[in-house]
């Protein structure tokens, strides 16, 4: 190789290293960018987290932002959720995502993120603090009361009904249960609750609990199961004592479905799952930037039954 040939080849090898340092700064530059938002959520038992999950991972996509989503086994799993907020808080992420498990245990975590600069969006169950910037949630107080509402016109306004709840601790079942209360209350004075038991959204243990209130209460007309787990085991209490009553249910699910298209189940309140995961992921990025946002943003709520599970507008917001 002469002088000019060597000369020509460290030129451009000197060239190419220059333009692989410039890509590796631009990507470097990128990753540096990049917007990081983990969701965590109460689990992964139910079919309603999965499209929580599927109308974030939609959001992300749309947003150019990374997203994960992260929840424990089930929705007992406290301090399971604490360490998953925790590892999440330890990334430093853009902003981050929580439906608590308890409304106050997560206090403490979220002050933390709160001195940190991390915005906290609540999603589906908010928390009894104002650290969050954002709760995107169902209105569970009033889509409660259209069950009650729906259970009184089942039973013609009168008799004996019980709710199985599933959680004493988050403010989905806090509100749910007290929103289907309030609403018998106040405007079926003959309709008496004889029981309201909890289940943690088990479906096994919401089968048991309803197995024994029906044993307890063979004239009972109706009960209420505040979400997915407690439905199902509502409809599998009572097919498996024979019973015959008016069964309302929250959330969605194959199962519901199949119980309302059977008739054993008279109907249910169904959430906007995707809707919720969708919107919490685009509040997270926008607080993020330091946009404001409201306080609640409501993803809204429907009643289904047999007449119209199969129309567009709420098949659009049912899930298997």
């Amino acid at each position: 190789m002469n002088f000019r040939e060597e000369t020509m080849f460290t030129r451009r090898h000197l060239m190419g290293a220059a333009a692989a340092l410039a890509l590796l700064g631009s990507t470097g530059a990128t990753l540096a960018q990049e917007i990081y938002i983990p969701l965590i959520s109460k689990g992964f038992q139910h079919q309603f987290w999965q499209a929580v999950k599927q109308g974030a991972d939609k959001a992300g996509a749309e947003l150019g932002v990374r997203v994960s989503f992260d929840g424990p086994d089930n929705e007992t799993q406290v301090d399971k959720q604490i360490d998953m907020l925790a590892a999440a808080l330890a990334n430093k992420p853009a902003a981050i995502g929580i439906a608590a498990l308890d409304s106050q245990a997560v206090i403490p975590l979220l002050k933390k993120a709160q001195e940190a600069g991390i915005p906290v969006i609540a999603f589906d169950s908010g928390v009894d603090s104002d650290i969050p910037v954002a709760t995107a949630t169902t209105d569970n107080k009033a889509a409660a009361a259209m069950a009650a509402d729906k259970m009184g016109e089942l039973i013609g306004g009168s008799g004996k009904v019980a709710v199985v709840g599933h959680s004493q601790t988050s403010l989905t079942g806090i509100d749910r249960r007290d929103g289907f209360l309030d609403e018998l209350r106040a405007k079926y004075p003959d309709i008496e609750v004889v029981s309201v038991e909890y289940g943690d959204g088990d479906h096994l243990k919401s089968t048991e609990i309803t197995k024994a209130i029906l044993a307890a209460n063979p004239d009972i007309k109706g009960i209420f199961g505040t979400n997915e787990g407690a439905a199902i085991g509502v409809v599998n209490g009572v097919r498996e004592m024979g019973s015959k009553i008016a069964i309302v249910g929250f959330d969605s699910g194959k199962a519901q479905k199949d119980a309302i298209r059977s008739g054993l189940m008279a109907g249910a309140i169904t959430q906007n799952p995707v809707g919720i995961g969708y919107e919490t992921v685009k509040a997270a990025v926008a607080a993020s930037k330091g946009e404001t946002l409201p306080k609640t943003i409501d993803t809204g709520f429907y009643w289904y039954d047999a007449t119209n599970i199969d129309d567009p507008d709420i098949a659009a917001v049912l899930y298997d």
